[in-house]
């Protein structure tokens, strides 16, 4: 069977609930602050560990970030190239409104420190057919992806966030996108769902395209005429900051099990719609029991 291997990012999470998000030149009092251990790739990895999938966990923590070690272990997260070096860790400061709604400012730390001989190290130890997720939180994205391309692994690549520093990467070289919709108009420059996925397929017509849609929901796309729609699942929501690595982790291990597509959208929605109803980052993302036994 594949495995998987995340290549991603460790952050500690300052997270602040607040009655809307801080404007420009305002002061605002927090109502409450905890920390979490979070980052997007660690959620994922949480995520696909929870969904009853074996994850490789590849990063970099910083002075700060021994904790990352036990609670991997606790989830069943392998840390075999979890690498500590010198200096302060990722970490992100959140701000969590009356509505739920989050907006993060990230600081990369130790992610960013990831060079060539780290990833050669890591990928040395995987082969043809291995899965590799990937998100924009550490460095030397691009050369990880050439060097898993060559070696015949299957890219699948959460582009967040968005910046330039995905220009250098050769996307042609991915075969799964997982986006929000704001990445996805990042991507595409067209703001319609539809509108995106044809653009996105357009440019690269291997790719196969997952794209969720908050409140509407989720699609996947690929060139081959499959379309799917997931509905979203109703829920009160308390914080949304992992809904989507919570449907990434979810929808990779679908993969791994080779479900239908449709099952995976729906299996991946209803663990999401779980997330939101708790606080915190990977604390709140449910196991696979809990998921199936909720459908």
């Amino acid at each position: 069977m594949s495995r998987v291997l995340n290549f991603g990012s460790l952050n500690v999470d300052y997270t602040y609930r607040v009655d809307h998000m801080t404007r420009e030149g305002e002061t605002q009092s927090s109502e409450g602050m905890e920390i979490f251990l979070g980052g997007k790739g660690f959620n994922q990895s949480a995520a696909l560990a929870k969904a009853g999938a074996e994850v490789y966990h590849a990063g970099m923590i910083g002075d700060d970030g021994d904790g990352f070690l036990p609670v991997c272990k606790e989830y069943g997260i392998r840390t075999d190239y979890i690498k500590k070096i010198e200096g302060k860790g990722g970490h992100t400061i959140i701000q969590i409104d009356k509505n739920a709604q989050n907006s993060i400012l990230l600081f990369g730390g130790s992610n960013r420190k990831v060079d060539r001989e780290f990833v050669d190290e890591v990928l040395d130890h995987f082969e043809k057919g291995d899965l590799l997720l990937l998100q924009n939180e550490i460095s030397s994205l691009h050369y990880i992806i050439d060097k898993a391309y060559e070696k015949g692994m299957v890219i699948i690549l959460n582009p967040s966030p968005f910046d330039h520093r995905l220009d250098s990467c050769d996307m042609s070289k991915v075969t799964y996108f997982i986006l929000n919709e704001i990445e996805g108009c990042q991507f595409s420059g067209k703001e319609d769902p539809d509108e995106m996925i044809h653009a996105i397929l357009e440019k690269y017509p291997k790719a196969k395209i997952v794209l969720t849609l908050g409140g509407d929901g989720a699609m996947y796309a690929d060139a081959s005429g499959a379309r799917f729609h997931q509905p979203v699942f109703p829920v009160k929501a308390v914080d949304t900051t992992a809904a989507g690595d919570t449907f990434t982790g979810y929808f990779i291990a679908g993969i791994l099990e080779n479900m239908p597509i449709p099952d995976i959208l729906r299996m991946s929605a209803k663990a999401s719609s779980i997330t939101v109803t708790r606080k915190g980052a990977s604390p709140s993302i449910p196991s696979q029991e809990e998921v199936m036994a909720s459908l």
